[in-house]
């Protein structure tokens, strides 16, 4: 698929948490800027299947593409959600939700926009944590796992996100790291790439968080160099919910997360959308 051949933007925002209901409104006031805009969505739309559903049919019915990758939150199981599918099979569900609403994910091929700022690859990776990223405050996962359950600070991951049929999230991870470094590989050299994650491809984001033991639970050292051997010309996350744009190596990384309200409503005149092509501003 390639588009956005005209005057269109590319554009993105994570973390949309639409059980909240102020959330919800959000969402339902996006609009597009132009007919040929794109959009990405940087995971953690709902942990509840038929509010993600709901909020990705919508915003396709508003933009010429969209594009998901799963967040944490959406890969939860949790009683309250009709759909008791867990890990893989959970995630797989979730493509097929996508696809019958001509929603682009990991698992579909990657498209170019070849808009303003183009052309490159956008590729929506899905790519897990593997506690590595905890050395920040202790030196083995055991210890670090310690040292955020005596801080009071503990991922809900580990009550509600299952790795079926892996063993552990490690396991998964690892998986989903040979995958997405196999598609990579294959994508046209010529082009270079909008990468696309829920969670940072580099440990440096995390180092503002309030609680450092939280960034074990953030992603993994084995794609640090991923924004430099696939042409990255810009990296696009979530999941930490603080938005904003860093540069690491000369590549520009940003952070899209809207967030939980207690959150959003102390920024101040802050975009909702974050302009990734062709870059020149911030999107409305």
């Amino acid at each position: 698929m390639s588009g956005g051949g005209g005057q269109g933007s590319l554009l993105a925002i994570g973390d949309l948490h639409v059980t909240h209901p102020k959330n919800r409104a959000v969402v339902e006031a996006l609009r597009a800027g132009s007919a040929e805009d794109w959009l990405i969505v940087a995971g953690d739309v709902s942990e509840l299947s038929g509010d993600l559903e709901w909020a990705l049919g919508l915003l396709r019915e508003r933009f010429a593409a969209v594009i998901w990758v799963p967040g944490n939150h959406d890969l939860w199981t949790v009683p309250e959600d009709p759909l008791q599918l867990r890990g893989v099979e959970r995630y797989l569900h979730l493509v097929e939700i996508c696809r019958r609403l001509g929603v682009l994910t990991p698992e579909d091929s990657y498209p170019v926009w070849d808009g303003p700022g183009g052309p490159v690859t956008v590729a929506p990776l899905f790519v897990l944590y593997d506690y590595s990223f905890g050395t920040n405050v202790a030196p083995t996962k055991e210890l670090a796992l310690a040292r955020a359950h005596a801080a009071g600070v503990v991922c809900s991951d580990e009550l509600v996100l299952f790795p079926d049929p892996f063993h552990s999230r490690e396991a998964w991870c690892e998986a989903r790291l040979r995958a997405s470094e196999a598609r990579l590989a294959a994508c046209d050299p010529e082009l270079p790439t909008v990468l696309v994650n829920h969670f940072p491809l580099l440990r440096a984001p995390t180092e503002v968080l309030r609680h450092p033991e939280f960034a074990q639970w953030c992603g993994t050292v084995h794609t640090a160099d991923w924004h430099l051997r696939h042409r990255a010309r810009t990296v696009v996350y979530g999941h930490l919910h603080i938005p904003r744009t860093t540069f690491h190596d000369g590549v520009r990384f940003v952070e899209v997360s809207l967030g939980y309200p207690r959150e959003w409503h102390r920024r101040v005149a802050r975009p909702l959308l974050h302009e990734v092509l062709p870059a020149n501003r911030e999107a409305a």
